[in-house]
């Protein structure tokens, strides 16, 4: 019995020959790669010389700055541009008077006598001074006035079992005839101690008045008052 052969014995028989063609075409795809690929770079060295990516710096150029030339200085005029020379065989006018027409000379000056004006301090009559020429005088001095303030002063009962002590200021007018007017308490303690401190002041006797150019003014005066616990 003879053996028969199938399609697929007959396709292997042809293997190599298939084979042979795939290595022929897949050696046209790499040759024409190649070609490809060679003749790109041929174009992008070519081109490379024009392509935007190769920037060359440009590096700027500067230039001083100029300086502002300063206007040249006024032009000083020469001796002679003030002055007109004359030649030498040129007469000159030698009466040449510097003095004006309406100067006169050897003219007696009159002298006014005007008497010196010396300021006058007008003094108020109503006026009180805080300062004065003279200022007012207690009789006898300020000791004289310490002790009728001390023999004279009579401690306030309610003070003295409160404990309350200190030094109260008066203030008042010496009139012009001497007489003590206007007291009032400038600092106080105590409202017994200051009402006891204005009686001894209103009933002090008169003072000498003080005195301002030569006149008697009204002048106030500050005294203390002390009123101390033995």
């Amino acid at each position: 019995m003879e053996a028969k052969k199938s399609k697929k014995a007959a396709i292997e028989n042809q293997r190599g020959s298939w084979l042979m063609m795939g290595l022929i075409v897949a050696l046209a795809f790499m040759f024409v790669s190649f070609e490809w690929t060679q003749h790109d770079v041929r174009v992008a060295l070519i081109s490379s010389a024009d392509d935007p990516i190769f920037v060359t710096e440009l590096v700027p150029i500067t230039f001083p700055d100029e300086k502002k030339l300063e206007p040249p200085p006024p032009a000083v005029k020469s001796v002679t541009d003030l002055f007109t020379i004359v030649d030498d065989d040129i007469d000159v006018d030698e009466d040449v008077s510097i003095v004006a027409d309406d100067m006169t000379y050897n003219k007696p000056v009159e002298g006014v006598f005007v008497p010196p004006v010396g300021i006058v301090e007008t003094v108020v009559e109503d006026e009180i001074y805080v300062a004065a020429e003279n200022m007012p005088e207690f009789p006898g001095g300020t000791d004289q006035l310490m002790k009728y303030l001390a023999s004279h002063i009579k401690y306030p009962t309610i003070s003295q079992e409160m404990g309350t002590d200190g030094r109260v200021i008066v203030q008042f007018v010496v009139d012009k005839n001497g007489s003590i007017t206007s007291p009032e308490v400038v600092r106080s303690v105590d409202p017994y101690l200051d009402k006891e401190a204005l009686r001894v002041i209103s009933t002090m006797p008169k003072w000498k008045p003080g005195e301002q150019n030569g006149k008697k003014v009204r002048v106030k005066f500050t005294v203390p008052v002390t009123f101390k616990l033995q």
